[in-house]
């Protein structure tokens, strides 16, 4: 499995954990857990936008990942 492949499915996932939390958000009336879900589903997509860059940084540095696209 390449370097590629690896950050594509970690940002996949990381997407699928921000999509969950928002979910889990949308569905508490709770107002505590309400706070808690939205906040953690921030900083997801803050680790979402990271590993987007460091997949970009990567297709830079290898272009033969670049002709696989």
């Amino acid at each position: 499995m390449t370097v590629q492949t690896q950050l594509q499915q970690a940002i996949a996932s990381a997407q699928s954990v921000q999509a969950s939390l928002t979910q889990f958000s949308l569905e508490t009336e709770n107002q505590d857990a309400k706070q808690l879900y939205e906040n953690l589903a921030t900083q997801q997509k803050n680790i979402t936008t990271l590993l987007e860059g460091r997949y970009q940084q990567v297709l830079q540095e290898e272009p033969q990942f670049n002709q696989s696209n």
